[in-house]
Parts: structure tokens; sequence; C-alpha cells
């Protein structure tokens, strides 16, 4: 039984909870690229995290629905830019609520290429790493990558991450209907 047929058993679905707790939880912002047949695609997404030390490896969960999701699944490669606390509104617009089916979001940034093939946004990055792909676990809408990270820089010490605490509360962000802390606003109320 899946943890949403439990929760539904249990007489605990989604739609009787008002989610406040879960959404007290902190994240980054993070640009994650990838790249299949010469293109390259990246999004906006919140879940990174470290899973191991040795070896060093990272975790991202993308939206199925999401072309970056297919680019890493055909390319068994990522990149992850950590992005600076001044990021404005109109990047994080364009790779975060734009398709990349639609447009060509790295024809306007400084990028690079990684030792995996990964592109690697530079503009508004304090840091980056590439990962190989090791394995990926389906959850339903999303698949969470666990890549070994195999590259990285720090470009600058000096600027502070992009949280999602600060992009939600200072930069007024919101988050896409796709996005793993989505909440549909009925089901934020009490």
């Amino acid at each position: 039984m899946s943890a949403a047929e439990y929760g539904k058993a249990a007489g605990r679905g989604m739609e009787s909870r008002n989610m406040k707790a879960v959404q007290k939880i902190n994240y980054g912002v993070y640009l994650v690229a990838s790249t299949n047949n010469g293109k390259s695609n990246g999004q906006i997404v919140n879940t990174v995290f470290q899973v191991t030390s040795e070896p060093q490896s990272v975790a991202v969960c993308i939206n199925k629905n999401n072309l970056t999701c297919d680019y890493i699944a055909a390319s068994n490669a990522f990149s992850v830019s950590i992005l600076d606390k001044d990021t404005p509104m109109t990047f994080i617009g364009t790779w975060g609520f734009k398709s990349g089916r639609d447009i060509d979001k790295f024809s306007t940034v400084k990028s690079k290429f990684g030792k995996t093939g990964a592109p690697v946004a530079l503009d508004w990055a304090v840091g980056w790493f590439e990962c190989e792909v090791q394995s990926v676990t389906d959850v339903g809408t999303h698949s969470i990558f666990i890549g070994k990270v195999v590259n990285d820089e720090v470009i600058d010490a000096s600027k502070e991450p992009l949280t999602y605490e600060y992009y939600r509360q200072v930069k007024k962000g919101k988050s896409p209907a796709g996005a793993p802390t989505y909440v549909r606003p009925e089901a934020n109320n009490g």
C-alpha cells in the first residue's frame, strides 16, 4: 500500500490537512540542468540534498512532466547551480515557470559544459556541481535522481545562497503547480 493509500484508508487524505508543518521544511533554490541529443535544458528546483559524503552524492527531485526530467533520464547526468540570494525574479521566472520545449533557456546565460557533458548555468550561481546518475526512484508525479558528484566549483564564497524561505517571504515567489512544494490554495485553509 502506498503512503497516500494508507493515509486515505486511515482517514488522513491530503484534502483534510492544512500542510502548514510540512511548509516549514527549509530548502534552497537551485537550477538543475541536463542535456539530450545536443540540446540543453534546466529548471528551478528546491529539492536538492546531500545523501552521502563517501562517495559524495546528492539527490534531486524533478517532476516527470518536465523536459529536464527526460534529459536527465536520457543522459544520466545533471548539474546543480546554487543560486545567489540576489537572483532576480525574472531569472527565476524564466527557469522556473517557462518550458524548455518553448524556449532555449541557455541562449541568454553564461554557461559551460562539465565533465559529464551536462550544461552548467553560471549566471547568479554561488557555486555548482555536476553528477553522474547512480539511481532513480519513482515517487509518483516526480523522479528522485541520486547522483555521484564528479565535479564542483565555488564561484563566489562571499555570496549567500538563496533559500526557499527568502524566495517566498522576501521575494514573494510562488511555486508552480508541478513543484513538490505546491499547495492548492484551498488546501492551505486553516
